[in-house]
């Protein structure tokens, strides 16, 4: 494994190896940008390191093969992936208008990743492949379609996207034990239909699985696609879940139980592969990629996230359980990082899909799993009492960092839980401290989201005391610090269950508690394999399945926006000289 370079993704490349063929070709809607933080990256080095030989083909042209050849048909299978980010999300607002811009593509403007990437893609390489390897899907868009899902763009039930797309099968949630055991499976001829993580197409159904509601049974009624939901929310946890057979039509998706996760040895491994960290030349001739100014020069200390916020597909892809990596490990990284020549000595990012759940989880959950039974870590109105919060390994840790030479500053720019913060009575302030004063650059995102009880509760976000009293613990450490720094607030408008009055509410917490004007909120985007768009296209609390308020029409969502950033003026003790500060990041 040569430790500088790429990943081929042409045949001179190939050539310069000594390969006429590759064992596994990666097609992804991202241009290769070789990094930790790109998933078809991370597969192919995985694959990489088990001896096979991998190309990567980053947003092929879709009107031709000139991009879907040029590597040539690999021996073992193709990977296709729709790339970090789901492709409708990518492509289109909230209110479905067109983005122009995407931080994946070179250049910035949005012409190369097609609706549906992963659909499209597929499609490609039966065009001019005909009777190929396996295709396999992967990747987050792929992922949280796996079962009948509502899509909002079409605004219908669509089926498993197996089903779309024909591909042979499907490699769900993170999968990096489920590429290795495909990969090898494959080499030897094996049925990759046993392997954990993997979806698939039957001619019969698994009977010693879960039978959940079938795709026509979803389509009749609404309460079904709630039981299907539920069933495919509570078997993401490896340690206890079940296997999934669901009818579509005459045949059945079949879901296998999930791959066991990655114990800390495996993280680091997979953290330490020579990722060159930088776009492929083969794209820099159409300009540099924004994301870069974000990933290049960060670290990924964990998967996971509890939060379980509703709106949120964290929970159902990268899992409800911490997996960390070592402190070693991660100090190896930044000192990596000091020895790269275009590397300034700043530290983009520190964190995870919440920065501060590093270095601890709940015993219980370790041994048993996440709980079902709509119990969880954390919700609306509490914080579990067996999951003992204890940020003192993170403190540390960010410690370590500073001191490692040649690094100036190390920012933390990944969200923050305030409630875990305030609900650490022994570390929590010192992490805050800690944060003040060196982790963040004039201003700290936390994502209240809102302040409406009522709404707080559809989304599964703890109350706005919570937020009152991280606020007061803020401003305390930045007044001792002399230093003025401001909060970055999150705010989601036309959520399930709110409505114009609770935006009248937020409006008056912001002015009168918060002391700002918000200059950006979302409107709410119903993403599959969360709970919020279960709520968006049943009109139901999937918990209780009683009737639940949705504003679905797009000039009342946009006046929902409109109510909370509208300008409000300050006396002249609140009001600041520059509100730009707590704008949405």
């Amino acid at each position: 494994m040569n430790r500088n370079e790429f990943l081929p993704t042409t045949k001179k490349e190939m050539n310069k190896r000594g390969w006429d063929k590759l064992d596994v070709i990666l097609i992804s809607g991202d241009a290769y940008i070789d990094s930790p933080f790109m998933g078809v990256a991370v597969v192919g080095r995985i694959l990489e390191s088990i001896g096979l030989k991998v190309g990567i083909i980053g947003q092929p042209d879709i009107n031709s093969d000139i991009d879907i050849k040029r590597l040539g048909e690999p021996k073992l299978f193709w990977g296709v992936s729709g790339g970090s980010i789901d492709s409708m999300v990518s492509n289109y607002t909230a209110t479905k208008k067109f983005r122009n811009s995407d931080d994946y593509t070179p250049g910035g403007k949005n012409n190369k990743r097609p609706d549906r990437a992963t659909l499209v893609y597929t499609n490609l390489i039966r065009r001019y492949f005909k009777n190929t390897v396996p295709i396999v899907l992967g990747g987050i868009e792929a992922s949280l379609r796996r079962l009948t899902h509502y899509d909002y763009w079409s605004n219908k039930l669509r089926k498993p996207i197996l089903f779309d797309t024909k591909a042979d099968y499907m490699i769900y949630g993170m999968g990096e034990q489920a590429i290795i055991d495909l990969g090898n499976y494959l080499k030897e001829g094996k049925d990759p239909k046993t392997i954990k993580g993997v979806c698939y197409i039957s001619k019969e159904p698994v009977y010693e699985y879960e039978q959940i509601p079938s795709h026509d049974e979803c389509l009749k009624d609404k309460e079904k696609y709630i039981d299907l939901f539920r069933a495919f929310y509570d078997n993401n946890d490896p340690v206890y879940s079940k296997g999934l057979c669901q009818k579509v039509d005459t045949r059945y998706l079949i879901q296998n139980p999930p791959s066991d996760y990655l114990e800390e040895e495996q993280m680091d491994k997979i953290a330490s592969f020579p990722y060159q960290r930088d776009l492929h030349p083969y794209h820099k001739k159409d300009g540099n990629v924004k994301c870069l100014e974000t990933i290049k020069f960060s670290i990924m200390t964990h998967h996971g996230c509890w939060g379980e916020c509703n709106f949120c597909a964290i929970a159902v892809h990268q899992g409800r359980t911490i997996r960390t990596r070592s402190e070693k490990n991660i100090i190896q990284e930044a000192k990596h990082f000091t020895k790269m020549k275009d590397f300034k000595g700043v530290i983009s990012d520190v964190g995870g899909p919440t920065a501060n759940m590093y270095g601890y989880e709940c015993k219980k959950k370790l041994k048993k799993g996440t709980c079902i039974d709509n119990y969880r870590c954390v919700d609306d109105k509490r914080l579990c009492k067996a999951m003992k919060v204890d940020h003192s390994r993170n403190i540390q840790l960010l410690k370590d960092i500073r001191e490692v030479p040649g690094v100036k500053k190390a920012f933390v720019a990944s969200g923050v839980r305030y409630d875990l913060i305030t609900a650490d009575k022994k570390h929590g302030y010192e992490y805050l401290k800690q944060m003040v004063n060196h982790h963040i650059s004039g201003q700290m995102k936390v994502a209240p989201e809102h302040t409406s009880d009522e709404v707080l509760y559809h989304m599964g976000k703890p109350g706005k005391q919570t937020l009152i009293d991280f606020k007061r613990m803020y401003d305390k450490l930045n007044k001792e610090s002399g230093k003025k720094q401001f909060l970055t607030y999150y705010l989601i408008a036309a959520h399930p269950g709110c409505k114009e009055k609770h935006m009248h509410e937020l409006k008056q917490f912001t002015t009168n508690e918060l002391k700002m004007n918000p200059e950006q909120a979302q409107v709410f985007t119903p993403t599959p394999g969360t709970y919020s768009a279960v709520m968006y296209y049943t009109e139901m609390d999937p918990f209780t399945k009683k009737k639940v308020f949705v504003e679905k029409e797009t000039r009342r969502k946009e006046k929902q926006k409109e109510i909370v950033i509208k300008k409000t003026g300050f006396n002249k003790n609140n009001r600041r000289k520059n509100y730009s500060s707590d704008m949405q990041g």
